[in-house]
């Protein structure tokens, strides 16, 4: 019997295949000018995303080869999310590249169009070892953008650090998904859930250790992933070492190839094992338990740090944790919570990482110090910073408040549904706590900029591409705080999209 191939279309990839190619012009292009290019070979991967972008939207829904790669709504939205942070990534990255990058500048633009490449297929995959090529696209060119300044030894070392860490996570993944596949017989995600629970329900053998074990190694693979505790040591100093924009496309765009693996596996393959009667094969509460040391952990550690970008990176792991709540509720307007709050996160870090990288170029340091003064002599820079870190904590009219308000709101909604996940007001209980108390390292640096004795001896001009990503995520903080439903409204769909 000859092997057949599964239906495909080379339209529903033809976003992925054309952003592949663009990488390659970017590179050659680079090459071809003799490395002159300047700011050139930035504006034509910021073109290609545009492109990209545009293809995106006229390509519609179906399967692109089998389930192994499939255009739905779900995938779409977090594509979307992909491309915005790779162009506010790249948009970023002209002052760094025209000082620093000057020898490479088509490899590191065609790295972050590639890994962008990477996080679209895995957000359309449906099959596990598709999923999880997708994910090591994804990671493998940011291994070397991580330590891209070979010449500083903390980059160097993050590039390093950063390998390493994420060899051991996709070997625990592999790990988690051979048992997946010997206890299911197959690595489609949808026949596997419907396989599994029939297995479980028939009590055809004993799986619950191996389906334990699995739970365990795949949550750790995508801890890693998510710098959820106690996987989460290489993310603060990964942050500091890599160039800024790389940082700032960590913290988004990984995060949600992180979060879109999780849905996948977890929510749509194992969600029969999310429930009490399930124990001890629930791995709602073990979620729930990361999330709490997410928040806790995150905010707690920085309040300590003197480097912004430090900061930053214990604040995108609490973040994560709170995410996480919304995976946790496991309803329609969890998975709704989450997708916005993936969103609107975009706008806020990225556009704070844009400064961040501004005061970083035109001062040589990322100290919270460095800050001082900064509303005297630079005014829209320090109130754009201020509107970012605000959203990012969590304060009204800004939408990093609605997203907490939605995955909140979530779990409260799952949590009084049943007795049997009542500890979800728990986990909320921590959420609003540590809300709380992640304004007050926000706030000191917005203090830093706006109460110094004296003015900061730095004027600093932005270049035009790192205005308008400061630009576009002040609009989309304001925006989507404004009216908030023009997402949650499509994002409420998702669950339906993700059982169909």
């Amino acid at each position: 019997m000859e092997a057949q191939l599964p239906p495909y279309s080379i339209k529903m990839m033809l976003p992925e295949l054309f952003l592949f190619v663009w990488a390659l012009v970017v590179i050659t292009f680079d090459l071809l000018t003799r490395r002159k290019s300047g700011s050139a070979v930035g504006y034509l991967a910021m073109l290609g995303l545009v492109i990209c972008g545009g293809i995106l939207s006229i390509t519609g829904y179906g399967r692109g080869f089998g389930m192994m790669f499939i255009n739905d709504p779900v995938a779409v939205f977090f594509k979307v999310i992909f491309l915005g942070a790779a162009f506010m990534a790249i948009g970023s990255s002209f002052g760094i590249t025209n000082r620093k990058i000057v020898n490479h500048r088509g490899e590191y633009f065609g790295l972050i169009l590639l890994s962008t490449v990477g996080m679209m297929f895995l957000a359309s995959s449906q099959e596990l070892l598709s999923l999880y090529i997708g994910l090591e696209l994804t990671t493998i060119p940011l291994f070397v953008l991580a330590g891209f300044f070979k010449d500083d030894r903390k980059s160097v070392e993050s590039g390093i650090k950063y390998m390493i860490m994420g060899a051991l996570s996709s070997a625990l993944l592999l790990y988690g998904i051979s048992f997946l596949y010997g206890l299911s017989g197959t690595t489609d995600i949808v026949q596997m859930k419907i396989n599994l629970a029939v297995t479980q329900l028939a009590n055809e053998g004993d799986i619950g250790v191996i389906l334990i074990l699995a739970t365990v190694t795949i949550l750790a693979g995508i801890g890693f992933k998510l710098a959820l505790p106690p996987f989460h040591q290489w993310a603060p100093d990964v942050y500091e070492g890599s160039p800024t924009p790389i940082a700032a496309f960590l913290s988004v765009g990984s995060k949600a190839a992180g979060i879109v693996a999780f849905v996948k596996i977890m929510m749509l393959g194992l969600e029969a094992f999310y429930d009490p009667v399930m124990k001890p094969n629930d791995w709602g509460i073990l979620v729930g338990v990361l999330a709490i040391a997410a928040m806790v952990w995150g905010n707690v550690a920085a309040v300590r740090q003197s480097n912004i970008k430090r900061m930053l990176a214990f604040s995108s792991i609490a973040q994560a944790g709170y995410i996480m709540i919304g995976m946790v509720a496991m309803n329609q307007y969890g998975l709704a919570a989450v997708g916005f709050y993936t969103f609107v996160y975009m706008f806020a870090n990225m556009g704070a990482f844009a400064i961040v990288t501004v005061v970083e170029d035109q001062t040589g340091s990322c100290k919270i110090s460095s800050y001082a003064g900064l509303s005297r002599t630079s005014p829209f820079l320090s109130a754009a910073l201020a509107v970012f870190l605000l959203s990012l904590a969590g304060i009204p009219p800004l939408a990093g408040f609605f997203a907490k308000y939605y995955v909140f709101a979530a779990a409260i909604a799952m949590a009084g549904s049943s007795n049997g996940h009542t500890w979800l007001y728990w986990l909320v209980g921590v959420g609003l706590l540590t809300t709380v108390f992640a304004l007050y390292y926000y706030a000191n640096v917005i203090k830093t900029a706006y109460f110094a004795r004296e003015a900061s001896p730095y004027r600093l001009r932005p270049l035009r591409p790192a205005l308008l990503v400061i630009a576009i995520g002040l609009l989309g903080v304001l925006i989507f705080g404004v009216v908030p439903e023009t997402i949650v409204d499509f994002a409420r769909d998702l669950p339906y999209y993700i059982a169909h």
